[in-house]
């Protein structure tokens, strides 16, 4: 390392002294006016300079090669060292292919030997099955060898029995030749058998070609009478369905029939009630309130005596209603009264609250009707229609009206005021609020559409009347009312 340091420090001394030693021969030359090879003395200078250089240069690089052999090496011998780099290489790529292969074949090697220590273990096992079997085979020998001395001594003795049994083989033999003889007897005998039993399947193939022709015809004749069943069953299902969409219309009729007999029933009563309405006789409609009266009680005699005197004006009112004209009216008891309904009505009032009782006629009831039917309602006396309510509204032309149009539009404002008021249980009638003619006279003078509406007069309650005050309106301004 400090060797280094030195080398760089002799060059870089080195390399002033001989640039300041050539500046100073540049100089001298330069101030001498001197010339070489014939050259200006300002072009001498730059060789002298240029000399100079290239001596530093050159003065540099000898101490380096003189310093060290490495950099003269590189210098002179990179071709080589190049070439001996790229044959290394090479032979690395082939060390590292080489290597590759032998790890390949080493691992092939390793699973080779698994699997020849794997066949080993085999063997082994197979070793070992081998001895077992060897032993076993052993003692199956030892075995073998006795029964085979057993054997021999057995053989001796059927030796000894053979010589018998060949004489009873010769026997036999004889025998044989017997019963030969008679299988041949046998044989000629089967013969004379088959030939019978082919005549006989002849004829029974006959017997059953006759029987089968008459199966079929049979089968013909049944399938004939099948098809007649069939045919008689499917007339019985049509029949039987006929018979059930008759019997099905006859009901239908008879219950049309039966609707018929009460609607029949129906008209000719309504018809009866027509026929009365015609000839005037028809006094009470069912429905009309035939009395109404308002009832506050706080004890049960109380109340017990408002309602008798509500129904006593009831009967009343029923007697002129149902009498004859011209007839003087007899306060006679008509209206069917039960215990039950003053019970249910006490019961119903007992609250001590106000209640507005009604009685009404429960059917039509022609004058001169001896007794009638009513129902009773008590229903409280509470507010219906405020003070300002609106109760119906309508609007008018009354520039193309003429004076009964706008007659008639002001009859079905009131009328509408009515509807409302019976549907709110409203006991009298309504009555409207003002002077009616003045405001239909005031009508008749404007020539504008205006909006006309029945607005309630006053608090109303349950009991009544109900007071309506008509108000006619344009462009949401009120112009003048009853």
């Amino acid at each position: 390392m400090a060797t280094g340091y030195i080398l760089i420090a002799a060059i870089l001394i080195l390399g002033g002294v001989i640039a300041t030693v050539g500046d100073r021969i540049g100089t001298r030359v330069g101030k001498a006016r001197l010339s070489l090879f014939n050259l200006r003395p300002k072009k001498t200078a730059v060789i002298v300079t240029i000399f100079t250089g290239g001596l530093i240069s050159a003065s540099t690089l000898a101490i380096l090669f003189a310093t060290d052999g490495g950099l003269r090496k590189g210098v002179f011998e990179l071709e080589d060292i190049q070439r001996d780099l790229t044959n290394k290489r090479e032979q690395l790529k082939t060390a590292e292919a080489q290597k590759s292969q032998a790890e390949v074949e080493l691992n092939q090697a390793k699973q080779e030997k698994v699997q020849v220590q794997q066949e080993l273990q085999a063997i082994n096992k197979s070793l070992q099955a081998v001895n077992t079997k060897q032993k076993a085979t052993q003692a199956q020998l030892n075995r073998t060898l006795n029964q085979q001395a057993k054997t021999q001594a057995r053989l001796k003795e059927t030796q000894s029995r053979l010589g018998g049994i060949m004489i009873q083989y010769q026997q036999a033999r004889g025998e044989l030749q017997t019963l030969y003889h008679q299988r041949q007897t046998l044989q000629t005998a089967v013969e004379d058998l088959k030939a019978e039993r082919e005549k006989l399947y002849t004829q029974a193939k006959e017997a059953i070609d006759e029987a089968k022709t008459a199966i079929e015809k049979r089968d013909r004749k049944i399938a004939k009478l099948d098809k007649l069943i069939q045919n008689r069953n499917l007339e019985i299902k049509q029949r039987e369905e006929v018979i059930i969409t008759r019997e099905s219309r006859l009901k239908e009729l008879e219950e049309q029939q039966q609707f018929l007999d009460r609607e029949v029933a129906r008209l000719e009563k309504y018809y009866q009630s027509y026929r009365d309405l015609r000839l005037g006789k028809l006094a009470l409609v069912k429905g009309q309130v035939i009395a109404a009266g308002l009832i506050t009680v706080n004890k049960t005699n109380t109340s017990r005596q408002a309602i008798m005197k509500i129904l006593e004006e009831a009967n009343h009112n029923a007697n002129v209603q149902l009498t004859e004209p011209g007839e003087i009216s007899m306060n006679k008891k008509i209206l069917r009264l039960t215990k039950d309904q003053v019970e249910a009505l006490i019961a119903q009032i007992k609250d001590s609250r106000e209640y507005v009782v009604r009685i009404f006629s429960a059917g039509n009831y022609v004058r001169g009707e001896k007794q009638i039917e009513f129902f009773a309602d008590a229903s409280r006396n509470q507010l219906v229609f405020s003070l300002g309510e609106i109760l119906a509204t309508t609007t008018a032309d009354l520039k193309s009206m003429t004076p009964e149009q706008m007659r008639q539009r002001l009859d079905l404002l009131i009328s509408a005021s009515q509807f409302r008021a019976r549907n709110a249980g409203i006991v009298e009638s309504v009555e409207v609020d003002g002077t009616f003619v003045r405001f239909v006279t005031q009508l008749q003078q404007m020539e504008q559409e205006v909006e006309i509406k029945a607005i309630a007069a006053e608090n109303t309650y349950t009991v009544g009347p109900l007071r309506i005050k008509l108000v006619v309106i344009s462009n949401g301004e009120i112009l003048f009312s009853t």
